[in-house]
């Protein structure tokens, strides 16, 4: 009989993949900085450049927090007014309306032409002139809403910047 031979292979090593890189290993050179010494004049100056920049940022967060503040009482105010006047429109249409309700119950109760043609002319003359009153009303409201609106902003935008600048 014979003898088996048993070879014995090594285990082939596993092989990399073809996209692996590996990136060089090397030590960063160390420089030795050079001492300096900053000199006390640019220290002081740069020192008072940071303090001017903190005392002006002060100044610019306060204004813009009272310029804030002003912006949303004028909107308050605005919102408010044009409520008001909303409501003045309405109540105004109301008295219109219930006027030309009068108007058409007397032209039915008339009894000739000629009183309807005066109860008409009547009716005009007096349409007139309370569209003019009313006109001058809602006028003068909406300049009151405006005035009261944009005067706070003028005079607190001004009041505001003014301790910025």
């Amino acid at each position: 009989m014979t003898e088996a031979t048993s070879t014995t292979t090594a285990p082939k090593p596993k092989a990399k993949p073809a996209m692996a890189f590996e990136t060089p290993k090397f030590d960063i050179p160390s420089f030795d900085m050079p001492k300096m010494e900053v000199p006390a004049a640019f220290r002081e100056m740069a020192e008072k450049s940071v303090s001017q920049a903190k005392d002006n940022w002060e100044k610019m967060k306060t204004a813009t927090e009272e310029a804030t503040d002003v912006l949303e009482t004028s909107y308050a105010t605005a919102s408010k007014g044009a409520a008001d006047y909303g409501m003045k429109v309405i109540d105004l249409a109301r008295t219109n309306t219930n006027t030309a309700f009068d108007f058409a119950t007397q032209l039915f109760a008339a009894k000739s032409i000629s009183e309807v043609v005066e109860l008409t002319s009547a009716h005009a003359r007096s349409q007139f002139e309370t569209a003019t009153a009313q006109t001058k009303e809602l006028t003068a409201l909406a300049q009151k809403v405006t005035t009261e609106t944009v005067e706070p902003i003028k005079s607190g935008m001004t009041e505001a910047f003014k301790k910025v600048s």
